[in-house]
């Protein structure tokens, strides 16, 4: 199982200084460990580079195995724990965009340290594609966001519908009176992506009838794109929520769009591994918890 573990961890990290931190093992103990793989599998395994170790070919391919024996033993010998918030000292470590964090992670935060104020929690902003990447590979317990379609590893529960909303400072002068199509195509538009990209959702609605838009700009977060929006002649087109909730703290006025855009689930994300985990468990109901209650307020 050791040896299994190292291998998964070399994967995942790249640096054999990682894993034997992670694992709580010695740099011996590491180099003993790839040794004993390199003889089982007759295969290098890892090669050296300035960067670090690079999986061979065979090393890629037998990952998917081995990481899905390594659940199903881990999961095996996994008892029936139980979970007591007050004496936990669980870590808990989340994924979600800076837009979930504003609307659930107050009250989530609330909760837990309230019931149990030893357990913490590291939150990362991931795209969607590494926070699927982040389940899989178990540097994450939990992830909140839009995933479309996920892999079938991963236990899906969904939180909530969101639609859009076109949004922009109270003067703007697009958004007085009906927000027309021809109005909305002569705007400079902000577009929020993590990856810095100027196309999205909207431009391949637009796509479809051979009209497009002027993405004047990109940023990462949702945040730094209201108060951009508060201060510039620049309209966004944003998740519904996030405007209602928003519009007032950065003087913001919001309109339907106007061309159909589909409307989109935002999900909480899990690996099937941890479905009998009670910390993550425990976790995901406080966020449960705090979306249903949200609702019910709105």
């Amino acid at each position: 199982m050791t040896l299994l573990l190292v291998f998964l961890g070399i994967m995942r990290h790249r640096k054999a200084s990682m894993v034997a931190s992670e694992l709580g093992l010695t740099a011996p103990s590491i180099s003993h460990a790839l040794a004993r793989l390199r003889d089982i599998f007759d295969d290098p395994l890892f090669l050296r580079r300035p960067h670090g170790l690079e999986p061979t070919a065979f090393s890629r391919a037998i990952e998917p195995d081995i990481r899905a024996a390594v659940d199903a033993l881990q999961a095996s010998l996994a008892g029936p724990a139980v979970f007591d918030p007050k004496t936990s000292r669980a870590h808990i470590r989340l994924s979600a965009r800076d837009s979930e964090l504003s609307a659930t992670l107050p009250d989530v935060l609330c909760r837990v340290f309230q019931s149990a104020p030893n357990v913490t929690l590291s939150v990362q902003a991931l795209s969607s594609s590494k926070a699927i990447k982040g389940l899989t590979d178990g540097a994450l317990d939990l992830a909140i966001g839009f995933f479309g379609q996920s892999p079938d590893h991963l236990a899906a529960t969904n939180l909530r519908t969101e639609r859009y909303l076109v949004v922009g400072k109270i003067a703007h002068p697009l958004l007085q009176g009906e927000l027309t199509l021809e109005k909305y195509l002569s705007a400079d538009h902000l577009l929020v992506a993590s990856d810095a990209s100027r196309h999205g959702v909207v431009d391949d609605k637009l796509a479809e009838s051979g009209k497009t838009r002027h993405v004047a700009l990109s940023l990462p977060q949702f945040m730094p794109a209201l108060a951009v929006l508060g201060k510039s002649d620049l309209i966004a087109t944003l998740p519904a929520r996030l405007v209602e909730q928003h519009a007032r703290r950065f003087d913001l006025v919001a309109q339907p769009p106007p061309l159909a855009l589909r409307s989109f689930d935002i999900k909480l994300l899990r690996h099937r591994r941890d479905l009998r985990n009670p910390a993550v468990t425990w976790c995901l109901e406080q966020i449960l918890h705090s979306v249903a209650s949200a609702q019910s307020s709105s």
